[in-house]
């Protein structure tokens, strides 16, 4: 049974933010109104929803919203939504405030929570649920992209631009950590955008002494004349994911140990970009991505579909698009976690590909 007029739909943003956060729950509230639903908000993710934190959405405040990072609804990481007790409390609010349906804007946690509420009886059968895809890591699978990719590529790119300029002018070598615990895709696609000298993630599985390797070998091989048609590079950048084992200011100073005669004139520095990857403004592809994405999932949601997340199509992606969207499929929110599991193990199709691309890149880098 789908949704019918009138039926309340609560729509959360929740984990981790992300940039186009705000154009996924916009596109939510303008669909939801065109279609007959009321969509209220839920602030600061489960936590809100425990609390019975619901709050009306005006969609002027979202046209504004639209054009900023973070999220106007809030988010958190709740310790309690988790437990017995906080599911509990959960599936009491959500009777109590006679939800229809939720809607979980978020990662790999807030997906997996959204399952933890399935069967929860509302007037009129059971409480429908689905999810949208958000995680500046693109850590999740079943989709190509997630929502928050795009802007977080490209505000490193912009850091290192300019980090470029004053390596340039010193001399140096610099470490740059970007976000990326069990993903490094967001540092092997923004490093190769961005012109890095070498790249190093998690999956290339390297030893603390094999990385410092890698490393002083990039050095060795930008700074030298002849490997550079006669010139001498002013400059090296090395992309770190922080999911790689080896502390940056640790690589530092082993780097520092075996380079200190071999290129005496050489600085090295770290810059960790930190949560800065995560704000900022988000670009058109992330806000058309959050839009496209939460349309059809919405409309999934009236058409009475349940238990499922939209996501983008592209490699590794067979399911057939949904009826609304060309480029969204509709995936069952278990397949997802599964597959979502393999991937972060490394044992999906997908991983696979990526580690031996990640591996065949890493030559070329250098170069």
């Amino acid at each position: 049974m789908g949704l019918e007029r009138g039926d309340r739909v609560a729509v959360m943003t929740s984990g981790g933010d992300a940039p186009g956060m705000n154009a996924a729950v916009r596109a939510a509230v303008r669909v939801g109104a065109e279609l007959g639903v009321e969509v209220v908000g839920v602030e600061d993710g489960y936590a809100g929803l425990i609390e019975g934190r619901f709050v009306p959405i005006g969609i002027r405040a979202l046209d504004e919203a639209v054009r900023r990072g973070g999220t106007i609804l809030g988010t958190a990481r709740s310790k309690v939504f988790p437990t017995p007790e906080g599911q509990a409390r959960a599936r009491e609010t959500i009777a109590k405030h006679d939800l229809r349906a939720l809607l979980v804007i978020g990662g790999n946690g807030s997906l997996t929570g959204a399952r933890t509420l399935a069967n929860v009886e509302t007037r009129r059968g059971p409480l429908l649920f689905a999810g949208v895809p958000a995680s500046i890591d693109n850590d999740l699978a079943c989709t190509s992209m997630s929502i928050g990719v795009d802007t977080a590529m490209n505000t490193i790119v912009e850091a290192c631009d300019r980090i470029f300029d004053t390596a340039t002018a010193h001399k140096r070598t610099f470490i740059v950590e970007v976000m990326g615990r069990d993903c490094g895709y967001l540092a092997m696609t923004a490093g190769i955008a961005a012109g890095a000298d070498a790249v190093l993630v998690r999956e290339a599985d390297k030893s603390e002494e094999q990385i410092v390797e890698h490393v002083v070998r990039t050095m060795q091989r930008a700074y030298s004349p002849q490997h550079n048609g006669g010139e001498q590079k002013r400059r090296v950048l090395v992309m770190k994911a922080e999911g790689v084992k080896i502390d940056s200011a640790r690589l530092k100073s082993l780097v520092e140990e075996r380079v200190a005669k071999l290129l005496p004139d050489v600085d090295t520095r770290v810059t960790v970009l930190g949560h800065v990857v995560r704000g900022g403004t988000p670009t058109a592809f992330d806000r058309l991505l959050g839009a496209r994405l939460a349309n059809a999932a919405l409309r999934g949601l009236v058409a009475g579909q349940t238990d499922f997340m939209a996501g983008w199509i592209g490699p590794s992606i067979t399911r057939a698009p949904c009826p609304w969207d060309p480029y969204v499929v509709l995936t069952p929110l278990e397949e997802v976690l599964v597959e979502t599991a393999k991937l972060l193990r490394g044992e999906s199709d997908l991983a696979r590909w990526r580690k031996r691309t990640f591996q065949e890149v890493e030559a070329i880098i250098e170069r």
